[in-house]
């Protein structure tokens, strides 16, 4: 029999496979017919009734493109995309030519955005896609390509802002405590071409966006900022936030100038008739593949919830007592003592987290559910944050994984009745990027015999986690076999959590 390792890696490939560009794309993009041609996505159809253009910005786009192109043929006219510096070596030296442009391709590639932040290049590249936007006719379709990091790759301040004047006040924003939310308010209403702008300026020509989300819940004008959503944002939450951080009587003279004559009202909803922004992959659609896979291999399988969110100390101990409550069913002692008083900690834990979306009462009562004996498979996705204390290597993935190892481990020492005498148990975490912090690592495997082995070959789990260095942890230890290493995927929708727990 397959170890359950082999299981987790399985399964997390899957999920990785479906929502891979060129995958993604064939499946969604066909174009059909020859007198007047059709482009079909996802059974929608828009005609193409004079030329066809194509725009793109973020981490996965470049795999988008190169899909697209192919599907599209000649009739693509013309295309322009934001891609992050280094993206076509790095791919070339990881040999995913599929994920490249083919030579005298009609797209051209500019790379920005060193390290995720908004640059020169990101804005030279910005700054040519507005420009063949602008100039577009009613008979025109444009083919928007959206996907994570796509806001840094899209910077245009309204003139005239100039970008160090942006990023200085983002900067200022971030260092009193602006959350992410908020920052791309800010953003937004300073910018040409996010919240909506680029669809506004692409009228009266037909928009139509293909997003990879990589943001809890898919929301359309948070991803990249929402270039071709309209934003539900206006002048006076822009300026509430500034306020609120003191920030409305130092700005730069070039910001108030903006702010003062801006519109007062976003952009009314009916002015978008001509945008259709279509979800393509992420990471609901991920998981839901795996979970197909689960099944396949004789698993009863359950989605926990696809926006886990929350501080990654506190989202290891829902899953550790999650793991704890499956082995008490395995044993016939879930309807026990012991079941209740883990299920009340939990609805109390997923209540303090409140991950949007998660419905734990229904989710314990499937679990009741299951039947005994039978090998359980729960998967989860999101992003969790870690309070950075230490000055060790590793990401959130490996991070929550040596967390879930520990809390195994200390629920087992602490006495007898421990559940999980009885059960082989696995979990995994890992980034659909395939990148987990500044490490080769996209994630990390655990179970509860791994700390033991660490104690007993003298490594002390918790000095490495209060120095926030799973890594340093994971590739010493039994030589790096619990590190997940996949390489660039070129794709992102966050990441994905699965729990395996089989019988003895």
């Amino acid at each position: 029999t397959m170890s359950l390792r082999e299981h987790a890696l399985s399964l997390f490939r899957g999920a990785l496979g479906t929502v891979r560009p060129a995958p993604m794309l064939r499946r969604a993009l066909k174009l059909q017919g020859d007198g007047c041609p059709q482009l079909l996505v996802k059974g929608q159809a828009f005609p193409v009734k004079r030329d066809l253009y194509l725009v793109g910005f973020g981490k996965a786009v470049l795999g988008m493109a190169a899909a697209a192109e192919e599907i599209l043929g000649d009739h693509l006219t013309q295309g322009i995309i934001n891609v992050p510096l280094g993206i076509q070596e790095s791919l070339q030296r990881a040999g995913m030519q599929e994920m490249l442009l083919k030579p005298h391709s009609r797209i051209q590639v500019i790379e920005g955005a060193k390290n995720n932040l908004p640059d020169a290049e990101a804005l030279k590249g910005a700054v040519a896609i507005q420009e063949l936007v602008e100039g577009l006719t009613a008979d025109d379709l444009l083919l928007v390509l959206i996907s994570g990091g796509g806001s840094a790759l899209l910077p245009a301040p309204i003139p005239p802002i100039l970008l160090e004047e942006k990023e200085k006040l983002t900067k200022l924003l971030a260092s009193r405590g602006a959350a992410i939310q908020e920052l791309n308010i800010v953003r937004k209403t300073l910018s040409v071409l996010k919240g909506g702008g680029l669809a506004q300026l692409a009228h009266p020509a037909r928009v139509v966006s293909l997003i990879l989300s990589d943001v809890i819940g898919d929301p359309l004008d948070i991803i990249a900022s929402g270039p071709t959503a309209a934003s539900s944002h206006s002048v006076q939450d822009c300026l509430q936030i500034l306020t609120k951080y003191n920030l409305l009587h130092n700005l730069p003279k070039s910001v108030e100038m903006v702010l003062s004559s801006s519109p007062t009202k976003p952009t009314a909803p009916e002015n978008y008739s001509h945008v259709s922004n279509i979800i393509l992959g992420s990471n609901t659609l991920a998981l839901e593949e795996a979970r197909r896979q689960a099944e396949g291999l004789g698993y009863a399988a359950l989605v926990l919830s696809a926006a886990v969110q929350g501080e990654v100390g506190c989202v290891a101990t829902l899953y550790c007592q999650l793991i704890q409550l499956v082995c008490l069913g395995f044993s016939s002692l879930g309807e026990g003592p012991l079941g209740d008083e883990l299920r009340g900690n939990l609805l109390q834990l997923a209540a303090e987290l409140q991950i949007p979306g998660l419905h734990l009462e229904e989710f314990l009562q499937a679990l009741r559910g299951l039947g005994p004996n039978r090998p359980v498979c729960i998967l989860a996705g999101g992003e969790t944050t870690v309070q950075l204390q230490g000055t060790g290597r590793g990401g959130r993935n490996q991070e929550l994984a040596l967390r879930v190892g520990l809390g195994l481990h200390k629920a087992q020492a602490t006495g007898a009745s421990s559940p999980q005498g009885r059960c082989e148990i696995l979990f995994l975490s890992g980034g659909t990027d395939g990148q987990d912090g500044p490490t080769e690592a996209a994630g990390a495997f655990c179970s509860p015999g791994l700390v033991a082995e660490a104690l007993q070959e003298g490594l002390d789990v918790e000095a490495f986690l209060r120095n926030n260095d799973s890594y340093t942890f994971f590739s010493q230890f039994q030589g790096g076999h619990h590190l997940l290493v996949t390489g660039l995927t070129g794709t992102n929708v966050m990441d994905i959590q699965a729990i395996l727990i089989r019988a003895m």
